[in-house]
C-alpha cells in the first residue's frame, strides 16, 4: 500500500505532500523492521523509539513517523502530533479496516476480562457462529491460536488490527476482543469499531498509570464512548453497553453510557441475575433469569465472581446478538477452564492446590473467599506485589490475605528494579496493620519457588493452597530482564518433590544462580 494511502480516512492533521513510499508492513521495534517497512517512533516508558530511527533504516524501513524535528534522513519522515494515537488508525487502514466487516464484542474491566472473554467465545462457538478472540492470553483464529506474547496487556494497536485482518480473511463474522486500561489510554483500540462493551468491574489498579480511580475509570469507559462512534455495519449495529449491578462504577456508566444498556447483577433490581446459587469445589449452578427469560446454568468455574461473568457473557449474547439463552447455557457448559484461572493442581496429593491469576486487592479478594467456599480445611495463600507499579496496593493485599486467609506467605511477583525486600516489607507492614503475626500467620520468602514448597509443608489434608498474581503469565520481571517462569509449572514440580514423585524441573529464577547479580535482594 502507498504511504499515501494510509491517511486517507486518518481523522488528525498531516502533511498534504506525502510521497509515494510503497509500505509492506508496519513496526514500532527497530528489531521487528524489514525491507519495506513503516517504522513509528513512539516515547515508551524507558525506551524512545527515535532513538532508534537509524537501526529502522539500516533494517530496511522506507519512511519514518514521529514526533520530533529530525532532518537528514535518507527516507521520508513524517512528524505528527501523536504517533501513538495514529498508529492505531494508520494500522487499520493499512488491513483495510478489518473492523468495520466484523461484529466487535469489546470487554473490559479490573478483573474477570479474560474469563468473560472466554465465555462469550464459547457461547457464540456454541450458537455456530464464526468468531475469534483476542485476549491478554492469546489470539484464536479458527483453529489457530496465537500467543499474544509473555507479559503483555492488550496487544499493540498494529498487532490488534493483524489479527483482525486475519479473522477477515478466515471467514471469521465476529470477534471477542479484551481490552484493559492500558490498551484505552494509550489509543491501541481505537480503531476497533466496538458494537458491543461488557464491563467486569472497575476497582483498585493501575493508579500508578492513571493517578486516580475517576481516571482509571474514564480509561475503561472509553469502552462505550465507542460504541457511539461505531461506523454501521453491513451485519447491523447493536450499540449495547453490558455494566455490573453490583459494581461501585455501575452508577457513574449507568449516567455516561447513551447508547442502550443492560446490567447485571446478584440482586433482584439487576436486569439479568441470579437466584439459587449454588458453591462446590467442581463448578457453580444457578438460574439465570430477566424478564423475558428464565434458564438453569451450570458451570466448572468456581466462586461467586464467576456468576457475574457467567451473567455478563450471557447478557451480551442474549441482548447484544440474539442468541437463545438455552443455547448461551451450553455454551458457558462447554467452558472447562480458564489456564491461569482457579487451576487446580493435581499430583495425588490430598489438599487442593489451585494457581490464580489474581493481582488486584479484589481478586485475591474473591479468590480467597472462593478458596473458603471449597475447602473444610484451611486456606493458605502465596502472592507477591509487583515492583514499579501501584504501591499502594500492596499493603491492601497483605491486609486482604491476613483477614481472609489462615496462613499468607508474601513472595516475589515481577520486582523489576526495585528493591524485592523493600517490596516485601511494604507488605509486611500492612499484614501487621491486621494482625498478622509473622512466622505465625505470615511469613515473606523472597523465592517465588521456595515460597510454594513451603507452603505445600505447611499443608494439612483438606487444606487449600492458593498461589496468586502469576497465573498463565509465562515470565517473571526482574531487573530489566524477563526470566521464564510459569507457577503452574512450578507447583507441579514443588508437588512432586513433596510427594517424591517425578515432576517438572522447577523454574529457573535469578537468585538460583549465585555467579549473577542478585535481583531478590535488590
Amino acid at each position: 500500500m502507498l504511504l499515501k494511502n494510509l491517511f486517507v480516512n486518518f481523522p488528525f492533521s498531516s502533511p498534504s505532500d506525502l510521497p509515494d513510499a510503497e509500505i509492506s508492513g508496519i513496526a514500532i521495534d527497530s528489531r521487528a523492521v524489514k525491507p519495506g517497512y513503516l517504522f513509528v517512533a513512539m516515547q515508551g516508558g524507558s525506551v524512545d523509539g527515535h532513538n532508534y530511527i537509524p537501526k529502522a533504516i539500516e533494517n530496511g524501513a522506507v519512511a519514518i513517523i514521529g514526533d520530533r524535528d529530525l532532518s537528514g534522513l535518507n527516507v521520508p519522515y513524517i512528524r505528527l502530533e501523536n504517533p501513538r494515537q495514529a498508529l492505531t488508525f494508520l494500522a487499520a487502514a493499512f488491513y483495510n479496516w478489518p473492523a468495520r466487516k466484523l461484529t466487535v464484542i469489546g470487554v473490559t474491566g479490573t478483573d474477570g476480562k479474560t474469563t468473560t472473554s472466554n465465555i462469550l467465545y464459547k457461547i457464540l462457538i456454541a450458537a455456530g457462529v464464526r468468531a475469534g478472540m483476542i485476549s491478554t492470553v492469546n489470539a484464536v483464529i479458527g483453529d489457530e491460536v496465537l500467543d499474544t506474547g509473555f507479559h503483555v496487556t492488550t496487544p499493540d494497536a498494529h498487532d490488534v488490527q493483524r489479527y483482525l485482518a486475519q479473522m477477515v480473511d478466515s471467514g471469521l463474522t465476529h470477534v471477542v476482543l479484551e481490552t484493559t486500561s492500558h490498551g484505552w489510554s494509550q489509543h491501541r483500540v481505537d480503531a476497533c469499531e466496538f458494537d458491543i462493551g461488557v464491563v467486569t468491574n472497575i476497582t483498585h489498579e493501575h493508579f500508578d498509570e492513571h493517578g486516580s480511580y475517576e481516571n482509571y475509570r474514564a480509561a475503561k469507559a472509553r469502552l462505550f464512548s465507542s460504541l457511539e462512534q461505531t461506523k454501521e455495519k453491513p451485519t447491523g449495529n447493536p450499540r449495547l453497553g453490558v455494566i455490573n449491578r453490583d459494581d461501585r462504577s455501575f452508577e457513574f456508566l449507568n449516567e455516561f453510557i447513551k447508547t442502550k444498556k443492560l446490567n447485571y447483577g446478584l440482586g433482584h433490581s439487576a436486569d439479568v441475575r441470579a437466584e439459587n446459587v449454588e458453591y462446590s469445589s467442581s463448578g457453580i449452578e444457578f438460574i439465570a433469569v430477566s424478564n423475558d427469560f428464565r434458564v438453569e446454568v451450570k458451570s466448572d468455574l468456581v466462586g461467586a465472581y464467576n456468576v457475574s461473568n457467567c451473567l455478563a457473557a450471557l447478557t451480551a449474547a442474549v441482548y447484544g446478538l440474539g442468541v437463545d439463552p438455552e443455547t448461551a447455557a451450553r455454551g458457558i457448559a462447554a467452558l472447562d477452564g480458564i489456564p491461569g484461572r482457579m487451576e487446580q493442581i493435581k499430583l495425588g496429593q490430598n489438599f487442593t492446590a489451585i494457581v490464580d491469576f489474581a493481582h488486584t486487592p479484589n481478586a485475591l479478594k474473591v479468590a480467597l473467599e472462593a478458596g473458603r467456599k471449597m475447602t473444610q480445611g484451611r486456606v493458605i495463600s502465596i502472592f507477591g506485589s509487583a515492583g514499579l507499579r501501584d504501591k499502594e496496593k500492596r499493603r491492601m493485599m497483605a491486609e486482604t490475605s491476613i483477614e481472609l486467609a489462615d496462613l499468607s506467605i508474601l513472595t516475589a511477583e515481577d520486582p523489576r528494579t526495585e528493591s524485592l525486600d523493600g517490596i516485601l516489607e511494604e507488605m509486611a507492614e500492612g499484614a501487621r496493620s491486621k494482625g498478622g503475626r509473622e512466622g505465625e500467620t505470615f511469613w515473606h520468602i523472597a523465592d517465588r519457588g521456595e515460597a510454594i514448597k513451603f507452603a505445600l509443608r505447611l499443608a494439612r489434608e483438606g487444606d487449600i493452597v492458593l498461589s496468586c498474581g502469576k497465573g498463565h503469565e509465562q515470565s517473571m520481571c526482574f531487573g530489566k530482564t524477563e526470566y521464564l517462569w510459569d507457577d503452574r509449572t512450578a507447583m507441579r514440580s514443588a508437588l512432586a518433590e513433596f510427594l517424591g514423585v517425578e515432576g517438572p524441573q522447577m523454574p529457573y529464577l535469578p537468585s538460583q544462580d549465585k555467579n549473577e547479580k542478585d535481583w531478590l535482594s535488590g
